[in-house]
């Protein structure tokens, strides 16, 4: 509900996954992830952030492996706010959409999501 610090989605280590319903299906054309900025941060780093990750729309919750829409990389560097266009278009619309993350930018026992956000057009 805010950003302050520890105000998170944390999972164990550099991996996980994270699995959003949306309201009604969609075309997704864009997708948002928000992590604190390094001066709201008490170490002054934010190594918990997500690096590489990609999003997968599903057809339900139960499939495996959905169609990738793109393969990403959040710059920790950049602003905390960070959009990510679709990459693979798809003519599938979607009301089930995956986050994957691989990596993170270096915590050794968690990662945080703070917030992820998909944008789209109704199907």
């Amino acid at each position: 509900p805010d950003m302050y610090p520890g105000n998170c989605w944390a999972f164990k280590g550099s991996q996980g996954y994270l699995v959003v319903r949306l309201s009604m299906k969609i075309y997704p054309t864009a997708f948002t992830v928000e992590h604190i900025p390094k001066t709201l941060s008490p170490t002054g780093n934010i190594t918990s952030a997500p690096r590489n990750f990609s999003v997968y729309g599903l057809d339900d919750e139960y499939q495996e492996e959905g169609k990738l829409l793109g393969q990403y990389v959040y710059d920790q560097g950049g602003e905390p706010l960070q959009m990510f266009p679709v990459m693979e278009k798809s003519e599938n619309a979607f009301q089930i959409v995956e986050l994957r993350v691989f990596s993170n930018w270096g915590h050794a026992e968690y990662t945080c999501l703070y917030r992820f956000r998909v944008h789209g057009k109704p199907a």
